[in-house]
């Protein structure tokens, strides 16, 4: 799908990656922008004109339900849904510091609510000749590392939830993708690994994978990490376990 003259829904649009698609895609199409943040959901409407932004705690399913119903009411058809926001608690549950009530706030952000906002957005998303459901995923989707257990379980039942999902919608009008992303230089990766893809470059070609309608979009170094789980799987847990 050429990504001009769309209306399209980006989750945590106001940093980032999601922050960075909003840049790319604001010429040439409508945004609509979900995000905790008020101030920064100002900042944005301000630096660029005619976005329509909506805050929600997607840790809060009614939040999750009230912006979803806000958003039918106001837009008859959408044409794409970007679920790209996320958050990720580096702790183990052996470490001093790993808080227990970040487990289901985290998988609700990561995982329930992507599932909940698809649905409840999906009589808008019939509605064109042509949508897309773009989930943003990981490399971590696909062999876990040893830090940040929850995380790695949300993006891993997305995976499976993007393929489920794309199976109940084939004879529809609407593609079902996702992105499997390497580390990427953002807030929440501060601190931790080495040669990440900045936020500009993953948002480039995420949306160069739209345009081509690529299915499964293996975004650098998570090309080499498929290979190796299809031909030295040991090799490949190793590595991630690490990671």
């Amino acid at each position: 799908m050429r990504l001009n003259n769309k209306l399209i829904v980006i989750t945590g649009g106001t940093s980032g990656i999601g922050y960075q698609m909003v840049q790319y895609l604001h010429p040439d199409n409508r945004l609509i922008v979900i995000s905790r943040n008020a101030d920064k959901l100002n900042d944005l409407s301000r630096q660029f004109e005619g976005v329509v932004t909506f805050q929600a705690d997607l840790s809060r399913l009614e939040e999750v339900e009230a912006v979803a119903d806000l958003i039918v009411k106001r837009f008859e058809s959408i044409d794409v849904l970007i679920n790209n926001a996320a958050i990720q608690n580096t702790p183990t549950f052996l470490d001093n510091d790993f808080q227990y009530e970040t487990i289901s706030r985290e998988i609700t952000i990561n995982f329930t609510s992507i599932c909940s906002l698809t649905y409840l957005l999906l009589p808008t998303l019939l509605h064109r000749d042509k949508s897309v459901i773009l989930n943003i995923n990981s490399g971590l989707a696909l062999a876990p590392k040893t830090t940040s257990a929850i995380y790695c379980a949300t993006k891993g039942a997305l995976n499976i939830f993007t393929q489920s999902l794309r199976y109940q919608l084939e004879q529809t009008n609407i593609g079902v993708q996702q992105v499997f992303l390497k580390l990427v230089d953002t807030t929440m990766t501060q601190g931790r690994g080495a040669n990440k893809m900045t936020a500009e470059q993953a948002a480039r070609q995420i949306i160069e994978g739209v345009a081509r309608d690529i299915q499964d979009h293996d975004i650098g170094k998570v090309k080499l990490l498929r290979l190796l789980l299809r031909f030295a799987p040991s090799i490949a847990r190793k590595i991630m376990k690490k990671y």
